[in-house]
Parts: structure tokens; C-alpha cells; sequence
């Protein structure tokens, strides 16, 4: 009645056609239906309005089988502290159309009129109206103009670095410097999915790890005090982040065709608020409270921070994991209603993540190289050389080798087929199939025996390492600190949930002695070295 009588109003042309337009746009229907309206009331008055009620009203043409199954999503996904919204069952329907292969499940809009009582009942008991998520569904748009449309958990994630504004220590208490955090995070529910902390500055290799760390379901030992389990995980759709380099490698592009997900830039930097929302928080709640603090900019560093400076980088993994995961992820946005980020992350789930192979996670977040096979199966990479079980019949082919930075001893092999990386085999670091050795050791020595001029061999780098470490133990220089630090922190057992057994060789190094329990070693691998004779010989 009153979008009619502000239409009988005079007014001029152009006025009345954008009052019918502004009447369609409340109505919810066309500028023609409108005017029809009007014509009706002006022929019969209040009686052209007044709608009859349908015989079958209050009841969905939908079946029994889609109510019920929304009635029920919807009640399982608010019991107990649990929270889910009309809009988060629409996705499980098309989910479960999906797997049932109903090519016609209901609507959003059916869902909320089946919905609707159960939520005005709720509303009437807590005499409030839980304002829920505000605004409309997030839309985040990419460098090539596509808008995605962000529709549940594990849609679209983010990632970002920021240098902690802490000083650390290392074990014996020695000065360090500031460390790197590297936070994936899913722009549906805002939850945090994975992290990286380390000094290495952000590349695609830190990218890398704090990708897989998200994906894997996370398991935490007693020493870090945990409230709340860490228990985000799966795998994304889209992957959307700035323009850095490290993000535009092809090593990371190369992990998106593995696992299967689209890598997106941001079209503007003013649009990665939701990945930098986090940076602050942790700034502002926890690391402003710790001691070594820098501040944020050099005119707030506090004077003593070099001297207050006290946690070690494994110290501050710890409270960054805990801070996480008892209060980030559990806490509310403001633009989420009643469901703390870790709610929203559940219910928003299309269905449950499948739990990747952590071995496949291993082959696709290693470096990738190009070699040539020699005759009968050999390979060289970094001065080592390398043999391969079956790669003797590919002599002359050029291949892909992928490898792990932390340890180089072993090769993975691959042959591009159809512009795909098809396994081949594993390749051997000749004469170290028990040892490890990395990346930087092994580039280290190389440079070493070069300057001395000796014949680099597999044997010749290894005894090279062993030597270097036994003479610089008792003095090493901040960034090989910085490098111990940070290889203790990655090297503490994996508590992820079980995984299938790897076919890699598994290197088990000897524990400690300690009280009550006696120590086995192999006395000819780890007998002491002579090495004076050894240069005597060299």
C-alpha cells in the first residue's frame, strides 16, 4: 500500500519512472509488474492486493527426504558449542546433491523457508536476534580482474610474512636476531591454517613449508600446554597472495599442479587485510609482551631489548602455536556473529577434508632441478654423484630431480610425458645411503675442497663436513646459529597423524645416553676420526 500511494503521487515524468524503478527494486519484481499493480488498485482498489493464501501453504514441495536432511544438518551443526548458518546447510545440501547425484537439490532460499520457524522459535528464546554474519558473502578479486567468490571453509586461502618484531637467543644464550612468520590463513572462517617461523627470509621454500603445515592435521606434545587442539587442515581451492616473487616461482606453481589448486595474485595490496589482520593481533597480544620486544619501528624500540632478549626460536613456536590455538582460532569476529573462527571453519565445510599422504606431501614441496643421465644409470647434482636402480635405459634423457633441502643423499627422478613430471625412480648419493647431508653442507664443501685444490668426490664432501663440524663446534658465527636454531625446531619428531609407511629409507640416529637406558651404536660408523692422518693423505 504505501509503494502505490507514493506512485499516485503527481509528480513529473522522469521523477514518476525512477519512483516505479525504486518500487520494483523494494517489490522484488519488475518495473511491468508494478505497473499492472497499479492499475489493478486504481479498477478495485484494496481488493487487488489482498493475495489468497495457497491450499497447500506452510508446506515444502521439496520431499520428505531433503527436509529432513536440512532440519537435521542444521540442528547437528548447532548442538552443543557448535554453531552453523542457514547459508553454511545450503552448501552441505549441494554437497550431498553432489554425492547422491540429484542434479536438482533445493535452493538457498528454500532452505531458509525451511529453516525459518526453527530460527524464530530460537530467536523468541533468547529474545534477541543473533545478528550473525554481517554484509554479503566475501568477494576477493585477482590480478586477471576474476572475482572469486568465497562460499565455504577451505575455498580460498591466503598467505603472507612478517618479520616478528622479537629478538632471540640461541641455546647458550647468544644474541641472534629477529625471525620470519609465514601465516596461512582461510578467508572463510578467518582461522589460522598453518604457520612457518624461521630465519630464512621468505622464498618459495618457506612458502613451501607453511603450506604443508597447513594441509597436514597437526598433533602437539605436553610441552606445549595446549587447551585446544590445532585442528584446521585439508586443502585448498584457490590460493590468492600478493605479487612477491616468492609466490610467482615455479616452484610453488609446480606444488599447485600437484595438489591440485589454482594460484591467484591480489589485484590491489590494500586487499590483503585479511591475511595481515592476524600479524597485528599477534603483535598487539602476544609478542609486545615478551621479552626481547622491539617494537614496531625503530623510535618505539625499547632501549634494553637487546639485553631483555631471553627465548630461543623453539621457545617462541611454542607460545606462537599456543596463542593460536587456545585463543586466535577460538576467539570471535566481529563479523561472524556468535561462532568463533574455529566454529565457522567446522560448519563451513563442504564436507570432510581428506587427509593427504604426507609422503606425497614430501615429493611435492621439494625443490625442483634439471640433470642429464650418464651411462648405466648415473646422475650428477651439487658435485655428488648419483645411481639410480632403473635409469640406466634413459641414458642421454634430460630429467627433473626434486630433492629436500635438509637432506640431499637421496633424489627423486622424474621424466616429463605429455607435459606432465611422470616418476621414474630414486636416485643415491653413492657411498651415503645411510648418512645426511644437506643442501648448504654439501655447497660448503665443495667451495672448500675447490680452494684447496682437491678432486671433489662423494666421499671427499662427506669427510669434508664431518671435519669442518669437529673444528668449528666450539665457535661458530650468528648465522650458523641461526641455522642450528632453526634446524632443531624442524627436526622435532612429527606428532601429525599416522601416516602410511614411506618407502624412503628412514635414517635413525643414535639417542643420547641416558640414565638406566643403555645406548647401541654401530662402532665402525661412528668410531673417532683421525685427522691427521686424513690430511696427511690429502
Amino acid at each position: 500500500m504505501k509503494v502505490i500511494q507514493s506512485l499516485l503521487e503527481p509528480c513529473d515524468r522522469a521523477t514518476y519512472g525512477q519512483k516505479l524503478r525504486d518500487a520494483a527494486e523494494k517489490l522484488g519484481v519488475s518495473v511491468r509488474s508494478v505497473q499492472r499493480l497499479v492499475k489493478r488498485w486504481e479498477q478495485e482498489g484494496l481488493a487487488s492486493i489482498s493475495k489468497d493464501s495457497r491450499a497447500d501453504k506452510g508446506n515444502h514441495r521439496i520431499g520428505s527426504f531433503w527436509e529432513d536432511f536440512i532440519i537435521k544438518t542444521y540442528k547437528e551443526g548447532n548442538k552443543g558449542s557448535k554453531r552453523m548458518s542457514p547459508k553454511q546447510v545450503a552448501v552441505r545440501v549441494q554437497a550431498k546433491a553432489r554425492e547422491i547425484g540429484d542434479d536438482k537439490p533445493p535452493h538457498y532460499r528454500t532452505v531458509l523457508r525451511v529453516l525459518e520457524p526453527i530460527i524464530e522459535r530460537q530467536e523468541k528464546v533468547k529474545s534477541i536476534r543473533s545478528p550473525g554474519w554481517k554484509g554479503s558473502t566475501l568477494s576477493v578479486k585477482t590480478r586477471d580482474g576474476e572475482d572469486i567468490s568465497v562460499q565455504y571453509s577451505n575455498h580460498v586461502w591466503q598467505c603472507d610474512h612478517t618479520r616478528v618484531d622479537v629478538l632471540l637467543v640461541d641455546q647458550y644464550g647468544e644474541l641472534l636476531s629477529r625471525p620470519w612468520l609465514t601465516t596461512v590463513i582461510d578467508t572463510y572462517s578467518r582461522c589460522i591454517m598453518g604457520i612457518n617461523l624461521g630465519f630464512d627470509a621468505p622464498s618459495s621454500q618457506v612458502v613451501a613449508l607453511a603450506l604443508r603445515h597447513a594441509i597436514l592435521p597437526k598433533k602437539y606434545g605436553a610441552e606445549y600446554k595446549l587447551n585446544c587442539e590445532w585442528e584446521t587442515y585439508g586443502k585448498p581451492q584457490h590460493f590468492y597472495t600478493d605479487g612477491g616473487k616468492d609466490f610467482r616461482s615455479n616452484h610453488v606453481q609446480q606444488i599447485a599442479v600437484d595438489l591440485g589448486f589454482v594460484c591467484h595474485l591480489r589485484d590491489r595490496p590494500s586487499e590483503g587485510g585479511i591475511v595481515e589482520r592476524p600479524f597485528r593481533t599477534l603483535n598487539d597480544q602476544l609478542f609486545s609482551t615478551l621479552p626481547g620486544y622491539t617494537g614496531s619501528n625503530v623510535q618505539e624500540r625499547p632501549e634494553d631489548a637487546e639485553k631483555d632478549a631471553s627465548l630461543t626460536l623453539r621457545e617462541l613456536e611454542q607460545l606462537i602455536v599456543r596463542f593460536i590455538c587456545d585463543r586466535y582460532n577460538q576467539g570471535i569476529d566481529a563479523r561472524m556473529g556468535d561462532q568463533t573462527r574455529f566454529q565457522r571453519w567446522e560448519a563451513g565445510l563442504p564436507e570432510v577434508p581428506a587427509v593427504i599422504d604426507e609422503r606425497h606431501l614430501d615429493i611435492c614441496l621439494m625443490k625442483a632441478s634439471r640433470r642429464t643421465i650418464q651411462r648405466g644409470g648415473y646422475l650428477q647434482f651439487e658435485n655428488l654423484m648419483y645411481r639410480g636402480e632403473y635409469l640406466a635405459g634413459y641414458a642421454g634423457e634430460t630429467v627433473a630431480v626434486r630433492f629436500d633441502p635438509n637432506d640431499i643423499t637421496t633424489l627423486l627422478v622424474y621424466r616429463q610425458e605429455n607435459n606432465q613430471d611422470v616418476f621414474l625412480a630414486r636416485a643415491y648419493a653413492q657411498g651415503l645411503e645411510t648418512e645426511q647431508l644437506s643442501f648448504e653442507e654439501a655447497k660448503a664443501s665443495s667451495r672448500r675442497l675447490r680452494a684447496i685444490g682437491k678432486t671433489l668426490s662423494n666421499q671427499a664432501i662427506h669427510q669434508e663436513v664431518l671435519e669442518r663440524d669437529a673444528l668449528t663446534s666450539k665457535k661458530k658465527n650468528r648465522k650458523q646459529r641461526q641455522k642450528e636454531e632453526q634446524k632443531m625446531v624442524r627436526s622435532q619428531p612429527d606428532k601429525s597423524a599416522e601416516q602410511p609407511a614411506s618407502s624412503l629409507p628412514e635414517l635413525v640416529e643414535p639417542e643420547l645416553a641416558q640414565p638406566g637406558v643403555e645406548a647401541h651404536f654401530d662402532t665402525e660408523l661412528f668410531a673417532p676420526i683421525d685427522f691427521d692422518e686424513l690430511r696427511g693423505e690429502w
